[in-house]
């Protein structure tokens, strides 16, 4: 095979995943109304973002933008199914990975896909569930733990009424600690910010 060949398969790969991607996301922004149907396309959607790399072609982000806009939906941010919502996270944090340097939401919708992520992580079910399974994962790179710190550090700062318990576990899952020592870790954060 040619170079010219193998360039051009490349090509033909690349305009068939835009295309399922795109397809994908027109589907949610007019989402099924069966449970289990919108589970199976929102498992879609977050499988396709998951091979998306960084600062994507145009084409991508064009195939991208059907998905960007129906995330963000009160039919998917208001939906009451947690798995849903969870899914629905997952996919947002894919999109957020992929526009890192350029954010994918205005301002004031950025804060509220914080506060919707804050309030499922904070409903979150049990450790044994397919939701908390969806999420929290322990083979992220050192770069993406370090941005998830920072982050984290500036909701805690900005908000005022999250529970002690979603801290220490969002701080266990992230940094491997025992629980004593993100507690340890909550206190100081929280006490500096009632001074």
């Amino acid at each position: 095979m040619t170079s010219f060949d193998r360039k051009l398969e490349k090509q033909l790969k690349d305009r068939e995943f835009d295309k399922q991607i795109k397809e994908a996301g027109n589907k949610l922004l007019n989402p099924p109304s069966s449970i289990d149907d919108l589970l199976t396309l929102l498992d879609k959607v977050e499988n396709l973002l998951a091979y998306v790399e960084q600062e994507p072609s145009k084409s991508m982000r064009d195939a991208l933008l059907p998905s960007v806009k129906a995330l963000i939906t009160n039919k998917l941010l208001r939906h009451v199914e947690m798995n849903v919502k969870v899914l629905v996270v997952s996919c947002i944090i894919e999109i957020t990975r992929i526009t890192t340097l350029d954010a994918p939401y205005k301002d004031e919708q950025m804060k509220e896909v914080f506060q919707f992520i804050v309030a499922v992580f904070e409903n979150m079910p049990h450790v044994s569930t397919r939701s908390y399974k969806k999420i929290i994962r322990s083979n992220y790179p050192l770069a993406v733990l370090s941005a998830m710190e920072t982050i984290m550090n500036l909701v805690i700062d900005e908000s005022e009424d999250i529970s002690l318990d979603l801290l220490s576990s969002l701080f266990a899952s992230v940094y491997k600690k025992g629980k004593s020592e993100c507690f340890i870790y909550v206190m100081e954060i929280r006490g500096a910010n009632n001074h």
